[in-house]
């Protein structure tokens, strides 16, 4: 479409939406099929770069988790809640990418409280930001209306994917060539094909209806090498659903009952006896405390979305939360349950079933709202101005758990988990890492399914962690990047990734994939496997401010943004200390960090003598020894005196270009061309910057 884009109440209005006729075919450059924040997320990544994008989704408002879903109160890491001014960088400075920070400041822009725009406005006890869904909403669709009325994004809603259209290919693999879709308000089916195609639905749906390669549920231990997990597959064992609700909190004798879904008490998924109004806490040696559900640390603050009081701890009427309450422990019981809805599972199912499980959920959280408001005095109001539905309980139910896509790479219980990285700030950093996210642990709703692995210690914790290339594509399957939750991840390690920070970075990297697919007119297979594609790809990321490497103190404003993280993703330049996340960009360097990162630069073969040439690098003694060597070996670096290297002595400019001469002389001039080469001390910033110029002239990029 051309011309204005409207939207109320945070939806479109009708006139954006195409409405494909009955067997109607489309064609366009990128196909995101899906309605979860990633598919959101990868759209905008591909419109921003100038390419036509169809995003198809089941539903009008854009955003899965923020909106349909109703829970616009993202699940942070503690380092994205980190703020300013003892801290070197804001969290949302480092932690997440340009396009999500922007989008959280509009949303506070657009929720103000008492006429101030204030870091959390909804100023929940779990959630450090949270806004209403339809604020998010709103937020959303504006960054989308430039590509609606310049006709870059065809926005199609209301649909279902029913078929994928693959094309003749060399075995084993095939080629998906686009998506047959059913119109659910028409009943009318119509065709989608693109050059590539995005799997961001919140199920996996595509790799059901395609017969892609995947996994879903708990998987054996054969299936993923993960020592945690049984000897069985248990496709059954699958993380429960919750229809979230968004109330508001009302003077005596206002609320409004949202009244008892038939079966109430009666039904086991809607037994009273599972339901608690009352948050019960206790540290060592301490007793039990209870929060009232009004309190300052009760269920209603748990996840506020909206507040009257710039007092974070006040609660008064008229605020509004999003009932989103799983499982607590209480003195009497050992496990009381809210809203999750933990019978059935939806993945792996006929969609008969995945319905009935779908009412049965929406059902629980009826009654869920019903027994809170009959405790005591109701206060409590439905909220569906702000759900765009009747009752205030969402569109859709918060997905936890997707089909996951067999892909080249498989992020493991082994790359996350801090069990396996000791006296480590992060977990493991793939080489060809897209992007960044971090929970503190991995958050498993299992559902009542018999069987469930159950991490613990500090094999439930997760370090920062990365976003592999490799994660993104299917194994057997060109022509399709996988998104969202279906990508390769396990059960265990989708905990993780699962939330909102991480799955909307999981977006922009598939959203750029797509990108340089076109581009280059190559599969994201090729791009995925090659060196110097990896290499480009990290760089358009990191370009248009996108973290793939962790770093608190290196922000993603920062003039060597870009260079400072895709050296660090080649590890050819990192931490100083593995124990924190630390570059120190205008720390000096010292000649061992130069002659190992050089060694790595130029893939230079280890070549160490059988007796040690300085008398102050020896084997065992200093951590560079083999990297040292191997460079003095070929001629780059010499001794200082007495038989000395000086490993720990701090380089110069000057000293560097000297050391590229030798090494890569037709890449100095570029490589010095921001950065004068004289006698100052060289800082790691300027040691990343140098050398990202001739990583790039090496690979040709």
């Amino acid at each position: 479409m051309s011309g204005s884009v409207s939207q109320r109440n945070g939806v479109f209005d009708e006139a954006v939406f195409t409405r494909p006729g009955a067997d109607e075919s489309l064609r366009c450059s990128i196909l995101v099929v899906g309605g979860s924040t990633a598919a959101y997320s990868a759209a905008l990544t591909a419109l921003k770069l100038n390419l036509d994008v169809c995003l198809v989704q089941p539903q009008k408002v854009v955003g899965g988790q923020y909106t349909a879903q109703a829970l616009p109160a993202s699940d942070d890491s503690a380092l994205l809640k980190r703020r300013r001014p003892l801290a070197p960088e804001d969290g949302e400075k480092f932690a997440i990418s340009r396009a999500q920070k922007t989008f959280r400041d509009r949303q506070r822009q657009l929720q103000p409280i008492a006429g101030r725009t204030i870091a959390n406005p909804g100023g929940g006890w779990v959630s450090t930001f949270a806004v209403t869904p339809v604020v998010a909403a709103k937020a959303l669709n504006e960054a989308l209306e430039p590509y609606l009325a310049n006709g870059k994004l065809t926005l199609i809603a209301d649909t279902a994917p029913i078929e994928v259209l693959f094309e003749d290919a060399p075995e084993p693999r095939r080629q998906v060539s686009g998506v047959v879709f059913q119109d659910n308000s028409r009943q009318v089916n119509f065709t989608v094909t693109a050059q590539v195609t995005i799997e961001a639905t919140d199920l996996g749906d595509l790799l059901e209806v395609g017969e892609i390669p995947s996994r879903v549920g708990q998987e054996a231990r054969s299936d993923t090498g993960e020592a945690l997990l049984p000897e069985d597959a248990r496709p059954q064992c699958q993380q429960s659903i919750t229809f979230d609700a968004v109330v508001e909190y009302t003077p005596l004798g206002k609320g409004v009952d949202i009244g008892a879904p038939p079966g109430y008490n009666q039904t086991p998924w809607l037994q009273t006896q599972e339901f608690t109004a009352d948050f019960w806490t206790r540290s060592i040696n301490s007793p039990w405390r209870k929060w009232n559900f009004f309190s300052a640390f009760g269920i209603f603050r748990y996840r506020r979305l909206q507040r009257q009081k710039l007092a974070e701890k006040a609660v008064t009427p008229g605020d509004v939360a999003v009932i989103n309450w799983g499982t607590s422990q209480t003195p009497d019981r050992p496990f009381c349950c809210g809203n999750d809805y933990r019978p059935g599972r939806l993945v792996g199912v006929s969609r008969e079933e995945r319905q009935q499980h779908i009412d049965r959920a929406r059902d629980r959280t009826q009654a869920y709202l019903h027994f809170l408001q009959t405790q005591d005095s109701n206060q409590l109001k439905p909220r569906g101005d702000l759900t765009w539905t009747q009752d205030g309980i969402a569109l859709e139910p918060y997905i936890r758990e997707a089909r996951r896509g067999i892909a080249l790479s498989t992020i493991r219980h082994e790359d996350v988990a801090e069990s396996f990285f000791p006296n480590q700030a992060r977990a493991r950093t793939f080489h060809d890492t897209v992007g960044i996210g971090q929970y503190h642990y991995l958050d498993l709703h299992g559902n009542a399914e018999a069987g469930h692995i159950t991490p613990k210690g500090k094999d439930v914790i997760a370090l920062p962690f990365t976003i592999p290339l490799g994660a993104l594509v299917p194994l057997k399957t060109d022509g399709l990047i996988l998104s969202a939750k279906s990508l390769g991840t396990t059960h265990i390690t989708n905990a993780a990734y699962r939330m909102h920070p991480a799955e909307w970075a999981i977006g922009e990297a598939s959203g750029m994939l797509a990108a340089l697919t076109i581009w280059n007119d190559l599969p994201p297979r090729e791009l995925a496997t090659e060196a110097a594609h990896i290499r480009k790809l990290q760089g358009y990321l990191t370009r248009n401010g996108i973290p793939i490497f962790w770093f608190d103190d290196v922000a993603h404003d920062d003039p060597d943004f870009e260079p400072i993280q895709v050296m660090a993703a080649a590890g050819i330049i990192r931490s100083e200390n593995n124990a924190n996340l630390h570059f120190r960009p205008q720390a000096p360097v010292n000649r061992a960090v130069v002659c190992t990162a050089l060694v790595h630069l130029l893939n230079l073969d280890p070549k160490v003598p059988a007796v040690p040439t300085f008398r102050d690098v020896r084997p065992g003694a200093h951590w560079a020894y083999a990297t040292i060597e191997t460079l003095h070996s070929y001629g780059m670096v010499a001794g200082m005196t007495n038989g000395n290297f000086a490993p720990n002595a701090s380089m110069t400019r000057q000293h560097l270009s000297f050391l590229l001469k030798k090494a890569v002389p037709e890449a100095v001039d570029d490589a010095f061309a921001n950065t004068p080469a004289n006698r100052q001390l060289l800082k790691r910033r300027e040691l990343s910057r140098v050398l990202y110029v001739v990583l790039k002239r090496r690979l040709g990029i």
